[in-house]
């Protein structure tokens, strides 16, 4: 007697595991290539201020923020200027590259996130917040940690 799809002669269903594992396959890349974008706007060498106030950044604005990164050197006593992996040397440069981004996103109000060094003094993040007004940003917002990183 003919019995209709599938595996066994009982008639029970038989669990095809081929197709799961595509399917699990595909979500795996997928979010590999999601939380690599994620991770290129974070620099890891930053050690962040810390703000018992500071509030968990909120998931949905990421797609309308660019991270601007403010390392310190100590030694050099210099600040660093990076968005996006691209150091900027000349303040000019990266309010032409910033201004390029915020016109690129047309039709969304694009905030200037700064995620400056906790040792990185004011007068610096003061000259970030002027190129980045220079560039036409009227939405600034400062990173900051809950609590302290284990080191």
């Amino acid at each position: 007697m003919a019995s209709g799809g599938g595996g066994t002669e009982s008639g029970e269903p038989e669990f095809q595991i081929a197709p799961m594992v595509d399917v699990l396959l595909v979500l795996l890349i997928f979010f590999m290539c999601i939380t690599t974008a994620e991770i290129l706007k974070v620099d890891s060498s930053i050690t962040l201020p810390v703000s018992a106030s500071a509030k968990p950044h909120d998931p949905k604005m990421t797609k309308k923020e660019i991270a601007i990164n403010v390392r310190w050197d100590a030694k050099a006593s210099k600040a660093t200027l990076l968005v996006e992996d691209k150091e900027f040397k000349v303040p000019a440069e990266m309010v032409s590259y910033l201004i390029s981004r915020r016109e690129a996103m047309a039709g969304t109000n694009l905030r200037a996130l700064i995620r400056g060094d906790r040792l990185l003094p004011a007068a610096e993040i003061q000259k970030a917040m002027d190129i980045i007004g220079l560039a036409g940003y009227s939405d600034i917002a400062f990173s900051a940690a809950s609590k302290e990183k284990a080191q």
